[in-house]
């Protein structure tokens, strides 16, 4: 699943090409046809994100929302663009510009109302990637939980965005085990993994990758897929950790795949 990073730059991508100016919205897949006919030839006013959900704001005051889940994907191409190819959800046309985009297999796609965008926003925790984050309260809330802080990086109702790959690795930067307990999370340890994150996660919109190794330790053994940034323990089980040589571990931590350093990350 893309974490926020991903989402952001799409964001930046759309409002930066499309937002002040008239866009055509259609549904070529037909899932999305009476939501696309209700913000059609509207001004889109803005595009943004929260977490891993993308936001269109329209003149009307309806809004977008798009959740791309495990298999949602935007293309994007020059004016005039193809006829569609697949299943394209919604396909998004910027009349003032060259841009287009198409959606293909979100979770979800659909309107909402402004009530419903504050219900849904407020259902999310704190977003590294935005100026309103409140870490104070996520960091508090993560404190009296006794669930382990490798499960509960994960949950978007405490931190928005972060996914499998930054949980790990901020982890393995910190030398913190993703088994220790929220209540065991002291408030100078927390901070300094919220500065992390928010230095961390504008690299990968910027770049479109998550840069996490630092420069000292990228090097060596290559990245676990071609054509990927290295990372520290994300995915690399059974290999060696690229500080200590420690056998980098696995596990299911609540239905996610968990990667750490036994030497690096003690229990």
């Amino acid at each position: 699943m893309p974490e926020g990073h991903t989402l952001h730059r799409i964001a930046r991508l759309h409002h930066d090409r499309c937002a002040g100016g008239v866009v055509r919205v259609s549904s070529p897949q037909g899932r999305f046809a009476d939501g696309a006919a209700r913000v059609n030839g509207q001004v889109l006013v803005g595009a943004e994100a929260y977490g891993k959900h993308l936001l269109h704001h329209y003149e009307s005051g309806l809004t977008v929302h798009v959740h791309l889940g495990l298999y949602g994907t935007f293309s994007e191409a020059e004016l005039p663009m193809a006829a569609p190819v697949g299943q394209v959800r919604m396909r998004m046309l910027g009349t003032a510009t060259d841009f287009g985009t198409d959606l293909r297999g979100p979770t979800a796609c659909e309107v909402l109302l402004p009530p419903e965008v504050d219900a849904l926003t407020a259902r999310l925790g704190a977003d590294p990637l935005r100026a309103d984050a409140d870490h104070e309260r996520a960091g508090a809330r993560i404190r009296r939980s006794r669930r382990q802080l490798g499960a509960l990086l994960l949950d978007q109702a405490l931190i928005a965005g972060v996914g499998n790959v930054y949980r790990a690795e901020v982890l393995f930067r910190h030398g913190i085990s993703p088994f220790r307990q929220g209540t065991q999370v002291g408030i100078a340890e927390w901070d300094a993994i919220w500065a992390d994150l928010v230095e961390l996660m504008p690299v990968g919109v910027a770049t479109g990758r998550m840069h996490v190794v630092r420069p000292e330790h990228d090097l060596g053994a290559p990245s676990y897929a071609k054509d990927r940034p290295r990372t520290y323990v994300y995915r690399r089980q059974g290999e060696p950790c690229r500080v200590c040589a420690t056998t980098i571990a696995h596990q299911v931590m609540e239905g996610r795949n968990l990667f750490w350093c036994p030497t690096c990350q003690p229990r």
